[in-house]
């Protein structure tokens, strides 16, 4: 299956099937690596935004206004989240259930309040045509196969180096059995608060190299609870479970209309642009489908 999945990523500019959109799902896959925080350590966050938001403006920032290169905006971008993540684990992660749900987003309302009196995110107006510029200098960004690339291999080293690794499994014991992980002599405080902050910033930047652009929308609260349902549609503690997810969930959002429109006219699912504002009754079902069966 992980071969198969591959193969169909590598071959999508070949199907026909429109690149901003499957680069679009990718990096919202990134974002949904939530799955690292609720599939693996049990820990729902409701502040992911922030992280999404901070990493998307300053890597903008930094190569439309500093001239910064595509890696080093990117690098920028996700030191930035990452630092930020530092920070807010680590008032939250001394807290369980729904305690640590309302610290975090709380301190991303703080965050959203930044981003909109901030001059350099503009406001309302956001962050508008940032460049692609050139990767190392050499390899030419503006073109959408070049970057659709670019984008697979960062989410597919992503996500083995993170899950397929001796991190990723005490990830898993900690989710399992948190004392027993304890007593092995592993400081499981210090693995969520490594989860907490891996799981953010990397998709933010790419998303504003890949979409040219950065809004306020993604620091809204609102965008916190869309990852947690592309989570829980996907599968929590899964690999590929945001990629399904995501790629569910954007394409819903989007209604295959201006960034889906050559994927619905190549698989026939027409349909969706006729939902308007009603897509949200249909991403609503799609919850309630998902939730009920795993109820406790």
């Amino acid at each position: 299956m992980l071969y198969g999945l591959l193969l169909v990523l590598l071959a999508v500019p070949v199907l026909g099937i429109y690149p901003l959109f499957v680069m679009k799902v990718m990096c919202f896959a990134l974002f949904a690596a939530f799955n690292l925080l609720i599939g693996y350590t049990g820990l729902l966050s409701f502040g992911h935004a922030m992280f999404l938001a901070s990493a998307g403006y300053i890597t903008g920032y930094a190569m439309q206004t500093l001239g910064f290169s595509p890696e080093l905006g990117v690098l920028a971008g996700t030191a930035c989240a990452t630092l930020l993540g530092l920070v807010v684990g680590i008032f939250a992660i001394c807290r369980q259930g729904i305690y640590f749900a309302m610290v975090t987003l709380a301190l991303a309302q703080m965050v959203y309040f930044v981003f909109l009196q901030a001059p350099f995110t503009h406001g309302e107006d956001g962050l508008q045509g940032v460049p692609r510029g050139k990767l190392s200098g050499l390899l030419d960004l503006t073109s959408d196969v070049a970057l659709y690339f670019v984008v697979l291999a960062i989410m597919v080293l992503a996500f083995l180096l993170i899950v397929h690794s001796p991190f990723g499994q005490v990830l898993v014991a900690i989710k399992e059995n948190e004392p027993r992980a304890v007593s092995l002599g592993y400081d499981t405080d210090r693995f969520k608060l490594l989860a907490f902050i891996l799981s953010a910033g990397l998709a933010g930047s790419l998303k504003v190299v890949v979409q040219g652009f950065e809004t306020l929308s993604d620091a809204y609260w609102t965008m916190s609870g869309l990852v947690v349902l592309m989570t829980l549609v996907g599968g929590m503690g899964t690999l590929f479970g945001p990629l399904l997810g995501a790629a569910l969930i954007v394409a819903l959002e989007d209604r295959l209309g201006d960034i889906g429109g050559a994927l619905a006219s190549t698989t026939g699912v027409e349909w969706f642009r006729s939902l308007g504002e009603s897509v949200t009754i249909v991403t609503g079902i799609i919850f309630i489908a998902c939730v009920r069966p795993l109820r406790a």
